[in-house]
């Protein structure tokens, strides 16, 4: 049976680091770690709505398009989201999308096991948000079985090949992908049995 990963980038962001460096896992991991898998990518730009506020959420509910975020992110066996850094934290785009689907659940990760990553021009690789959202993960029902940091950006990843070309960085990724698809194989076989 297959299994459904769910691959995005936290930015709204044309074009983007991180989206390169999640499409980047997202191949890795269908074409060298378990190509069973099914990969599904999402746009955040499409999930757009109002700032979170509860009169908003009193007056209105909520917004047809946290319900959807919400519910791919249930859907999938496994995640692979990589963070932007803007001063410290979750970009604004992503951090209302985060806010408003919270209201549904606080889990809204759901259980899921995870990758959770980080791409920045800059030597700290987007250590701020990324040790944020692995520390915290726990609290909103994320499995984070990985992670990685990937700073300097512009010498780290070949653009043209799409595709980090340190070795050792490269090596980082494979690892944190291998648990991440034993961890996806792991619940679904309890969920199977």
């Amino acid at each position: 049976m297959p299994r459904t990963i769910l691959a995005f980038a936290a930015s709204n962001s044309n074009p983007s680091i991180n989206r390169q460096l999640v499409d980047h896992a997202a191949s890795v991991l269908a074409d060298e770690i378990n190509p069973e898998n099914e990969i599904e990518t999402l746009d955040i730009s499409d999930f757009e709505m109002p700032i979170y506020s509860k009169a908003r959420e009193v007056a209105d509910g909520i917004p047809p398009q946290a319900q959807a975020f919400f519910d791919r992110l249930g859907a999938a066996d496994g995640l692979i989201i990589s963070f932007p850094e803007h001063n410290g934290g979750y970009p604004a785009a992503y951090k209302n999308l985060f806010d408003w689907a919270s209201r549904i659940k606080m889990a809204i990760y759901q259980d899921t096991p995870a990758v959770f990553m980080a791409a920045s021009p800059g030597k700290r690789a987007g250590k701020m948000v990324l040790d944020f959202a692995t520390q915290t993960a726990p609290f909103f029902g994320a499995n984070v079985v990985g992670s990685l940091g990937v700073g300097s950006f512009g010498e780290e990843f070949d653009t043209d090949s799409g595709a980090l070309i340190n070795p050792e960085t490269a090596g980082a990724l494979r690892e944190a992908l291998k648990a991440l698809d034993g961890a996806v194989q792991d619940t679904t076989q309890r969920a199977a049995a």
